[in-house]
């Protein structure tokens, strides 16, 4: 009897042993998970590298399903997007809930160097759906959306409604980010889902600069005297 006893008391042991060690572990892990989002916001970079020599995974995202690389681009935390960039294991192919790539969020706030290192680690510039150039063009980033050309970005490339480059560039960005398009080889003729082109999208954005240069550049597609 007094065996049983003894032996019901270690199982009891142990199994305490192993849930205090899972409790450690779990309160550990909690914690260094919101010390690596905080560190990301404030862009403390030795933080974040000391959570990462410690095994924290360079790829976890937040309850809003950011991962830190991005988030990091959002922000923005210079230090923290090198740290994370050097770091081996991080992935730059990832994408929040509205479809986003961290090239796709480098290309909208124009960083040009930074679009760079991501295309060098292998970020894909022709996403499916809506993708850097979209993005570039919109905010009429002019050196990022030439690098993303030299990089067989597709220059007539469409949204999930079938919205171009050209189109945000009319509508958002600026007469110059329009005409590098054009001359790149844009088709100003296309149309979206709503069956509006690339002139409509200018002419609703009351960019009237941008709609000259469009119709201008129409005209000079069709033979003279034919509009």
């Amino acid at each position: 009897m007094l065996k049983v006893l003894l032996a019901s008391s270690g199982k009891c042991c142990k199994k305490l042993f192993y849930l205090v060690v899972f409790y450690g572990f779990s309160v550990a892990s909690a914690g260094s998970y919101d010390d690596f989002f905080r560190a990301v916001r404030q862009d403390d970079a030795s933080s974040v590298s000391a959570l990462l020599q410690r095994g924290f995974d360079a790829n976890t995202v937040d309850p809003s399903g950011w991962h830190g690389l991005m988030l990091a681009i959002r922000e923005p935390s210079p230090k923290v997007i090198r740290v994370l960039l050097d770091w081996p294991t991080t992935k730059v192919e990832v994408r929040n809930a509205q479809d986003e790539s961290p090239l796709m969020l480098a290309a909208l706030a124009g960083e040009l160097e930074l679009c760079r290192l991501l295309i060098q680690k292998n970020a894909d510039v022709n996403k499916p759906g809506w993708a850097a150039l979209h993005y570039a063009a919109t905010n009429g980033h002019l050196e990022v959306m030439n690098l993303l050309l030299e990089e067989n970005a597709y220059i007539d490339a469409q949204s999930p409604n079938g919205t171009t480059p050209l189109m945000m560039a009319a509508h958002y960005g600026t007469p110059a980010a329009v005409q590098l398009l054009l001359q790149a080889g844009a088709d100003p003729l296309l149309k979206n889902m709503q069956g509006l082109a690339a002139l409509d999208f200018a002419n609703r954005g009351r960019r009237e600069d941008s709609a000259n240069i469009i119709r201008a550049f129409i005209r000079s597609l069709q033979p003279k005297g034919t509009w």
